[in-house]
């Protein structure tokens, strides 16, 4: 790794901590999202709870739609979404 310079970080560091700070959160808020799809998954326990197949495309299209707005931030990262979501 290059020495920083009379205190000026080298190009290489500051796109290895951006590097490390992504890797980081990408991890850990894509566990913290498979977690809370798991406990959206928990809602299919028909003696605990009554829904019919319009309620599960409904959230399934939602995540679905969210999903395809990931990629596309990923790819254009530009531009933020709104949350929107109701039975």
């Amino acid at each position: 790794m290059k020495a920083q310079i009379n205190g000026i970080k080298t190009l290489e560091n500051t796109s290895n901590e951006k590097r490390e700070k992504f890797v980081k959160l990408a991890q850990s808020r894509t566990v913290n999202a498979i977690k809370a799809i798991r406990v959206i998954g928990k809602l299919g326990n028909k003696s605990h709870y009554e829904y019919d197949e319009k309620d599960v495309k409904k959230i399934v299209g939602a995540l679905t739609k969210e999903i395809e707005a990931l990629k596309a931030r990923m790819a254009d990262p530009s531009g933020k979404a709104e949350v929107e979501f109701s039975l």
